[in-house]
């Protein structure tokens, strides 16, 4: 005889206090590190490895090994947190993932060096959760879309700060803080939420219902799909027998992961919440926001340091365009949203066409331009960002229950760092591709016309003219001018295109938004009208 599995208990409420406050601060701090250690480590590799000694293919091994690591917590990481409580699963992936990054600068080997990043990517990917279990749980209804506001610097403020950090470790005061920088805020993060976030009792009993099959199942999937995505231009994708293996066993495992999930009595994702409009509709932007968002970043850091030859330093404050109003504009839209009048899905549509007006701006890029042409294209991606994050936040969250809170946590966090990464593999992949296009397009165009190449004499001749009338060439520093100015003039007509591509996602969210999602109200606003049916 089978014993049917306990309804979920809802946890205890808690009213909001300063004290509590200040753990929802401490939690924010620690996710916030979290997502910066992920981007400034990236940005900072070419120095990483100049330091360390370590070769290309080991150094895309040390990104590629935590994301998927980071990806595979986002997975696990709010089941341990009901389990082991939330508060102190918070503070033991909070101080495990400062304690690897004091000892990574001192590893021996890259061998050595690409094992404590996957650990220290579990400890990672654990702390997005945490801040939207929080959020859900502890937040009351007038402050609810602050909290949720909150968690959308993480996607809008850590990464656009990235630039400036790395380019401030590396170039200013040593490469081993590219590692050690997480250190402070993260003790930081541990006092606030050890202070304020309350101590809820263990629940191992949640163990003799545990959903180990799709434990290993789901992060093994999703953590090799997530290798293979990262991996694949290097490999060459399918006619790399290890790209092509990691493929088919990861959909093999996501496959199975899925059909246990849907029967299991205690999964890792809720399945049936699937059928809610506005979950599915939120999870599905949210994947198209996180490949605009490129938009503002990507696109116009890889056109300076590629064209304008800028290091990380240079291009740093466009950035900080888009990162630091973030601080002011997110607080600012969660009020708006807050009125009973405003529907968020006419923000939602109005923030996807400022970002699809500055791809369409950016499509207009020259090889003349200089940092100062992308001002007010990252003044429409801050402004843009926000105004669609916020409002698939609200309208994600407003079918979820709070005992729901740990399942639509696994699965927006998850579904978020696949795509951030799927998004950047995306784009790099289409631009790559374009500038090949066009640099073969361009050279022959030249090879049909070589008369507009070529000079009367030596002393004419140029990097736009390095042949002379007999077809040979001038010199080679002449051929060598012009062979980069055709890689140039290829990579911005491949970064127009690409902003393209990106108008053509802003326009599919538009028409999703339109079509799929349900009208949100307020938190605040539906308690205000049942208090009020209730006194009448």
């Amino acid at each position: 005889m089978t014993t049917s599995p306990a309804a979920p208990t809802p946890p205890a409420p808690h009213s909001f206090t300063f004290r509590l406050a200040m753990g929802l601060l401490g939690v924010l701090i620690a996710a916030l590190t979290s997502g910066l250690n992920d981007r400034v480590s990236d940005m900072a590799l070419a120095d990483l490895r100049a330091a360390t000694g370590i070769d290309y293919a080991t150094g895309s091994w040390l990104v590629s090994a935590y994301q998927a690591a980071e990806v595979a917590a986002m997975m696990l990481a709010p089941w341990f947190a009901v389990t082991f409580s939330l508060r102190r699963f918070t503070l033991t992936v909070s101080l495990g993932f400062a304690l690897i990054g004091a000892l990574l600068p001192f590893a021996p080997n890259g061998t050595l060096l690409i094992a404590l990043r996957a650990l220290q990517g579990l400890f990672g990917g654990a702390l997005p959760p945490m801040l939207m279990t929080v959020a859900l749980r502890f937040l009351p209804p007038p402050i609810k879309l602050f909290g949720l506001s909150a968690y959308a610097l993480t996607a809008t403020f850590g990464p656009n700060m990235a630039a400036s950090l790395a380019a401030l470790w590396t170039d200013s005061v040593g490469w081993q803080f590219v590692f050690w920088q997480v250190i402070p805020p993260m003790l930081i993060a541990c006092l606030l939420t050890g202070w304020g976030i309350p101590q809820d009792p263990t629940r191992y009993e949640r163990f003799r219902q545990m959903d180990l099959f799709g434990m290993v199942t789901g992060s093994a999937g999703i953590a090799m799909l997530i290798l293979a995505l990262t991996q694949g231009e290097r490999l060459d994708w399918f006619d790399s027998p290890l790209y092509s293996g990691l493929l088919l066993a990861s959909l093999a495992c996501l496959t199975v992961f899925a059909i246990n999930e849907w029967f299991h009595p205690l999964p890792l994702f809720k399945l049936q919440m699937l059928s809610r409009r506005n979950l599915s509709f939120g999870l599905i932007g949210l994947s198209a926001v996180l490949v605009l968002t490129l938009s503002g970043s990507a696109l116009p850091s890889g056109y300076l340091a590629q064209v304008s030859g800028f290091r990380t330093v240079q291009f740093a404050p466009l950035a900080l365009t888009i990162g630091l109003p973030q601080l002011l504009v997110a607080p600012l839209l969660a009020a708006l949203l807050n009125i009973r009048w405003i529907d968020c899905r006419w923000m939602l549509i109005a923030g996807a066409t400022l970002i699809a007006g500055s791809c369409l701006l950016g499509t207009q890029i020259t090889s003349d331009w200089a940092r100062t042409n992308f001002w007010l294209i990252q003044a429409m991606q801050a402004l843009g960002q926000p105004m669609i994050i916020l409002p698939i936040l609200m309208t994600a969250t407003s079918v979820v229950a709070p005992p729901e809170g740990p399942f639509a946590s696994a699965m927006f966090n998850t579904v978020r760092g696949f795509s951030s990464i799927a998004a950047g593999t995306l784009v790099e992949w289409f631009l790559s591709h374009r500038e090949q296009f066009h640099s073969n397009v361009l050279l022959n165009a030249a090879a049909q016309k070589p008369w507009l190449l070529s000079a009367e004499n030596g002393a004419s001749a140029s990097g736009s003219q390095p042949f002379l009338a007999d077809g040979s060439v001038s010199s080679g520093e002449n051929l060598s001018q012009f062979a980069s100015m055709v890689k140039h003039q290829a990579l911005v007509l491949g970064i127009s295109d690409s902003y393209l591509m990106l108008i053509g996602f802003a326009a599919l969210l538009i028409l999703l938004t339109a079509l799929l999602p349900r009208r949100v109200w307020p938190p605040q606003t539906l308690l205000n009208s049942s208090t009020t049916k209730t006194r009448i």
